[in-house]
């Protein structure tokens, strides 16, 4: 493989979706070709191999995608996070906003200790809220989220700010959209 794989090529711009004057930036592509669904994976989890990651979390459903075998690259577990009563054991959650209301987040109790340290990986770094939450999910319990690693961020929407506000984590990304 590359040294540097151009994972841009892999990312198409759909206008007007979901709504007019909404560009929407589609990486179906991206997880459908081998190689580069491959460089995604390999390229996040060699960044943090070494980094003591004992868990990975990842809110559905394309965090589980990009997160699940990052975790099992980094010999760590995968937390899912879900939507409320998705899951079968008693939960810690966390509401954050969205753009037009709000949503929740939640991990099974035991999912996470205080000993953990955590990477909170996604596909997209929008708004910041999802992300924020998760860190507010890790921060209760006590463990300690090591960074933020992303396949796009989407810089135009400032997610990383939020981010940023919520604590002095690392946020990695492998492309940054500007529009």
């Amino acid at each position: 493989m590359p040294e540097i794989f151009d994972f841009t090529k892999y990312i198409y711009d759909i206008p007007n979706y979901p709504e007019n004057g909404v560009v929407f930036k589609d990486i179906t592509q991206l997880l459908a070709d081998p190689q580069a669904y491959a460089m995604v994976i390999d390229t996040i989890a060699n960044r943090y191999m070494g980094s003591g990651v004992t868990k990975v979390l990842g809110a559905e459903a394309r965090g589980f995608i990009i997160g699940a075998p990052i975790a099992y690259k980094l010999n760590a577990g995968f937390i899912p996070a879900r939507k409320p009563g998705k899951l079968p054991r008693k939960t810690i959650s966390e509401e954050y906003q969205l753009e037009y209301g709000v949503d929740i987040l939640e991990i099974h109790e035991d999912a996470i200790t205080k000993d953990d340290v955590v990477l909170i990986v996604d596909d997209v770094l929008a708004t910041g809220g999802t992300a924020s939450a998760k860190a507010e999910i890790c921060k209760k319990i006590g463990a300690k989220v090591l960074g933020f690693a992303f396949v796009l961020e989407l810089d135009f929407l400032q997610g990383a700010q939020k981010i940023k506000e919520a604590g002095d984590y690392e946020i990695y990304s492998l492309v940054h959209a500007n529009k």
